[in-house]
């Protein structure tokens, strides 16, 4: 058994710090265990979270700003055109040599107005990518990524988040 004499399991043999480790390890688990219980008998799920005013991205939220809170050496990139309880709209603008520190984005409808070329990093890696005006996207979200205007025209977008309820 786990308390057999000899056994680096033995009650009389082992130190006070094998046994705070074991108390800590115990604790965790116990929490562990209160914590599932109290969402599986509350019904929680993934779609109760609370989005943030950002609008999404809950766990990126607390690592990495947002559009808007990230920006270029100091300086901001993205304004808010209009918010409210169901969207919020972006205008963000990229002069030639100038990005957007590493940032998250809540899902997103993304439109073009004034194309370029871009340096993109994310976690697959660096690329340039050019940013035709008039292309329009929709993404999920995004993790994480950052980017540098390395052409000769200022590119600028528009995102729209929706926000939860609509």
């Amino acid at each position: 058994m786990w308390w057999s004499s000899g056994s680096r399991f033995d009650i009389k043999g082992n130190t006070l710090g094998a046994w705070i480790a074991r108390v800590v390890i115990v604790a965790f688990i116990l929490i562990g265990c209160l914590i599932v219980f109290r969402l599986v008998a509350s019904g929680a799920s993934a779609q109760d979270n609370p989005i943030p005013p950002s609008g999404g991205a809950i766990i990126m939220k607390a690592a990495l700003p947002d559009p808007v809170e990230a920006g270029w050496k100091g300086e901001k990139t993205c304004e808010v055109l209009q918010e409210n309880e169901r969207v919020r709209a972006l205008r963000c603008a990229f002069n030639p040599g100038e990005g957007h520190e590493k940032h998250f984005h809540a899902p997103h409808f993304g439109y073009i107005l004034e194309g370029g070329v871009m340096e993109i990093t994310d976690a697959s890696g660096t690329r340039e990518q050019e940013t035709p005006a008039g292309t329009s996207w929709w993404l999920d979200g995004v993790d994480w990524h950052r980017a540098l205007n390395v052409g000769e025209t200022r590119t600028v977008y528009v995102i729209v988040e929706p926000k939860r309820g609509i």
